[in-house]
């Protein structure tokens, strides 16, 4: 055993974040993963130790902001969700020790400025959402390692995807490598932001 200790309520039907594991905050990993959660409640931030949080393959649509202060967090998977960019609160920027950062398989368009702060990530995934441009902030983020972008509407002639030269790992779906039906999803969603 490695000392840390690991509460497991994956796969187990749980549709509402229940409060009785408040009682158990000192945990050091949380896997909340394929659940029918819609909601994390704000008293996440009980969490204290919590570095590392899987809620992948639920069906969040926003994350709370006191997320932000759970301030030791180094894994943070929330894959596979109903996420949207305004339902990711600008205190993910507040995670100073994230290092590992899963987005992929939602509906994110693009992502808050405040996460340029995250100097200490390492790997991030962008996979299948709706982003049309890498934001500019990757390039200066020092440790960043792999980036998984695969399968969003990215133009081939992105110059950012250049600018993130040193990255070991970028993966990359060209606009015309997507099925009919995700790229018209794709562009029916920036049409309609653009509106």
């Amino acid at each position: 055993m490695d000392g840390k200790r690991r509460l497991d309520l994956s796969n187990m039907e749980i549709a509402t974040f229940p409060k009785c594991i408040l009682k158990l905050c000192d945990v050091d990993e949380l896997d909340l993963s394929r659940n029918q959660l819609k909601k994390i409640p704000d008293t996440i931030d009980q969490f204290v130790k919590l570095r590392c949080l899987d809620l992948h393959s639920n069906h969040l649509e926003q994350i709370p902001a006191s997320i932000g202060r759970l301030h030791n967090l180094y894994s943070l998977n929330l894959c596979n969700n109903h996420l949207t960019t305004p339902g990711l609160p600008h205190e993910l920027g507040l995670l100073r020790n994230l290092g590992i950062l899963n987005l992929g398989m939602n509906r994110i368009e693009t992502l808050s400025p405040s996460m340029a702060a995250l100097k200490e990530l390492q790997e991030l995934g962008l996979f299948n959402n709706l982003l049309t441009h890498l934001p500019k902030f990757l390039q200066n983020l020092p440790k960043l390692q792999k980036v998984n972008i695969r399968s969003n509407p990215i133009p081939t002639d992105d110059l950012e995807v250049d600018h993130i030269q040193r990255v070991e790992c970028l993966y990359l779906v060209r606009e015309e490598c997507l099925c009919a039906d995700c790229l018209n999803m794709c562009k029916k969603e920036t049409e309609r932001l653009e509106c």
